[in-house]
Formats: C-alpha cells, sequence, structure tokens
C-alpha cells in the first residue's frame, strides 16, 4: 500500500500550523467582563517585548501580592492584567488601585503568554512594568498606547 501525500496547502496543513500557538482572535473568546481596555493585536505584542527587555534588567513586579504591594507604596509603572483570569475576584480591586493612582493599566487576552513574557513557565495574571532607561524607548511607545485607550465606565 503507498501512502497519499497531504495537499501542502489543504486545511489540516493550516489546521496543524497554527496548533501551536493561539491566535489572537482564539483567546479573546476567554476574556472575563471586566476586561476593559483590552489591548489590541499589534499593542499585545509591544508589550510583551518590553516585559522581556524589563525582565533582562529586572524591572517588572510579578503576581497579585508583589504588585498590590509595591502599588501601595507609590511605585510608577504599566500594568498589565491577564484578560482570562478567572475567578476575577482575584485581581478586580487592581483597576481601582491604579485609577485612584493615576497608574496606566491594561489588559491583554492571556496569562499563559503573560507569564511567559516574563521568563516564566507559570501564568502570570499581573505584571507591572517599571521604566528603565536600557529599555525607555519601548517603554515610552508602550505608555503612550495604553494611556490614549479609553478607560471603561
Amino acid at each position: 500500500m503507498t501512502k497519499i501525500k497531504a495537499d501542502p496547502d489543504g486545511p489540516d496543513a493550516q489546521a496543524e500550523a497554527c496548533s501551536g500557538e493561539r491566535t489572537y482572535q482564539e483567546l479573546l473568546v476567554n476574556q472575563n467582563p471586566i476586561a476593559q481596555p483590552l489591548a489590541s493585536r499589534r499593542l499585545t505584542r509591544k508589550l510583551y517585548k518590553c516585559i522581556k527587555k524589563a525582565v533582562k534588567q529586572k524591572q517588572i513586579r510579578r503576581g497579585v501580592k508583589e504588585v498590590q504591594k509595591f502599588v501601595n507604596k507609590g511605585e510608577k509603572g504599566i500594568m498589565v492584567l491577564a484578560g482570562d483570569t478567572l475567578p476575577i475576584e482575584v485581581y478586580c480591586h487592581l483597576p481601582v488601585m491604579c485609577e485612584d493612582r493615576n497608574l496606566p493599566y491594561v489588559y491583554i487576552p492571556s496569562k499563559t503568554d503573560l507569564g511567559a513574557a516574563a521568563g516564566s513557565k507559570r501564568p502570570t495574571c499581573v505584571i507591572m512594568v517599571k521604566p528603565h532607561e536600557e529599555y525607555q524607548e519601548a517603554y515610552d511607545e508602550c505608555l503612550e498606547e495604553v494611556q490614549s485607550l479609553p478607560l471603561p465606565l
């Protein structure tokens, strides 16, 4: 018996190509109701790059407990929250804290990707990126776009 070769442009080939990584649209399906303002696909990629640069300089705060502690101490930075975190009670108080202290915050689609960008194998529901001269240009670009997003009513 001979095997029949699959069509390289067929629907099965496309399904195999994207099975490793989920697309932005697929990630949006799992969003919780409070995930506003949500970053666009382009801004999400920029934020991941900025987070990776910040990790190299050890300029991030990771996790609800650590981020909350340093926000209360008055630390400044961009807060990046994962929009697919359940239950939402885990971190629903953080956007209110940000608004009270005029800190920019934004939701991204996936906590798994957020953890991976921070160099961790564990999913992370919140990260705070602090400014640093080593990646100031990328940080400023992200900050400008995050601040231009409309806040929820």
